[in-house]
């Protein structure tokens, strides 16, 4: 019978982590960016709502997903100096 596994100890960045702090943060963080970003535009439409919720998103998150990519570099950095 195999090993279950339950854990992983990757080389190098895990993009596991990344991915998953990646989502959470944008979410977090970019609700409210949106929200109060969206304060000072005219959006008559659910259309146009829907379209600068989805341009300030994915600034959001393309921002978010280098900040946790290059914190989880560093981390893997520090793990390997160790």
């Amino acid at each position: 019978m195999p090993e279950r596994v339950e854990t992983s100890d990757p080389d190098g960045v895990d993009f596991a982590w990344v991915m998953q702090v990646t989502f959470v943060a944008t979410i977090v963080v970019g609700a409210p960016v949106v929200a109060v970003a969206s304060t000072g535009v005219a959006l008559p439409t659910w259309g146009d709502k829907a379209l600068f919720a989805v341009r300030v998103g994915a600034v959001v998150w393309f921002l978010t997903a280098v900040v946790v990519y290059l914190l989880a570099r560093r981390r893997a950095a520090d793990r390997e100096a160790d």
